[in-house]
């Protein structure tokens, strides 16, 4: 999202006061959700095709990023890490979280499920394939590991510690954005990148939407989310990183004194709000060198720096490279993509 904003932020300076005095407590509307949707920035890892036959089980190690299984068909169980085996039915939804190993398995006629070898994974243009190529698979998953973040140091699902499950209908439609975010990695056409990461995003939005009207929401499980006052700011961070943010004007927005703002927002954070600020806006001017023809001062401008000099060395910080190199090697990059 771009913004409008054409001020530097200040340095949030004001006075100190009891952090466990909130000024008002204000619900994290939908609004707020949609905002921090909007913001939210998808990096497709890999997408895998589980094909498990009856009387057979496969298994996968930890991979750092989080998973989601979507079932296209068939029954069977799911482990993921130590935790108790779950169903599997069609259009049962699982985000697993990162660095967490798991196995599908399906029951067959009996005596011990058949482990499927890696012999059997087949990996083409950016899609892994896992099953029998001899025997009809009984359970048809796809699985996508992936990344979800507003800027570098904010991730989604980075501090998931059980999964999330959510069952949905087939006119939601699930499965066909998936299967074309397959087609468009087989595919290997430009804007593959972009394409895959727009249709998982359409996913992780349906579930989220999902979330919201079920009994069992799981946005309580993030930190990020379940704080409502400390999102409620977060979300105007991320949709505005170029607007004249302070401490105490943040703190302002989330019903807070400054010093309640400072402390929730570095506990859940794990950083202080101006830092987050300042990676934000390298994202929003990383896109815009990428994506427009914008002079640097200009972009340096919508980011929320008034000097091109203080935005290079923040720049050139974040990237290790001066933004007029950041954007020339975006643009061969793209271009020995099209050759």
């Amino acid at each position: 999202m771009r913004n409008t904003s054409r001020s530097r932020a200040g340095s949030g300076q004001g006075e100190r006061t009891d952090p466990r005095t909130a000024v008002s407590a204000p619900k994290l509307s939908t609004a707020d959700l949609d905002t921090l949707m909007q913001a939210l920035e998808i990096d497709v890892v890999a997408l895998t095709e589980m094909l498990i036959p009856s009387g057979y089980r496969a298994e996968m190690g930890t991979i750092d990023a989080p998973a989601i299984h979507y079932t296209v068909s068939g029954r069977g169980r799911i482990s993921i890490g130590s935790g108790p085996s779950m169903p599997l039915e069609p259009h049962l939804l699982i985000i697993k979280p990162p660095n967490t190993p798991f196995a599908i398995e399906v029951d067959g006629a009996g005596g011990p499920k058949r482990l499927i070898s890696r012999d059997c994974w087949k990996q083409h243009d950016g899609v892994l394939r896992i099953g029998m190529p001899a025997e009809p698979p009984e359970v048809i998953q796809i699985c996508g590991f992936f990344n979800a973040s507003f800027g570098p140091s904010v991730g989604l699902f980075r501090e998931l510690r059980e999964p999330v499950v959510e069952k949905f209908e087939p006119t939601d439609k699930i499965d066909l954005k998936l299967r074309e975010a397959i087609e468009e990695l087989c595919a290997q056409e430009i804007g593959m990148g972009a394409m895959t990461a727009s249709l998982l995003k359409q996913v992780i939005v349906a579930l989220v939407r999902r979330s919201m009207k079920s009994s069992r929401s799981w946005t309580d499980r993030f930190s990020i989310l379940a704080d409502r006052q400390i999102t409620r700011a977060f979300a105007d961070m991320a949709a505005r990183p170029g607007a004249a943010h302070t401490v105490r004007s943040l703190a302002q927005s989330a019903g807070l004194s400054r010093s309640a703002f400072m402390a929730r927002f570095s506990e859940i954070f794990g950083r202080s709000p101006m830092a987050v600020v300042r990676d934000l806006r390298m994202r929003q001017a990383a896109l815009d060198l990428r994506t427009t023809s914008a002079p640097v001062e200009v972009v340096a401008y919508d980011a929320g720096y008034q000097s091109r000099s203080s935005f290079v060395r923040a720049f050139r910080k974040a990237y290790d490279v001066d933004p007029s190199e950041y954007r020339q090697s975006a643009k061969t990059d793209e271009a020995d993509k099209g050759a």
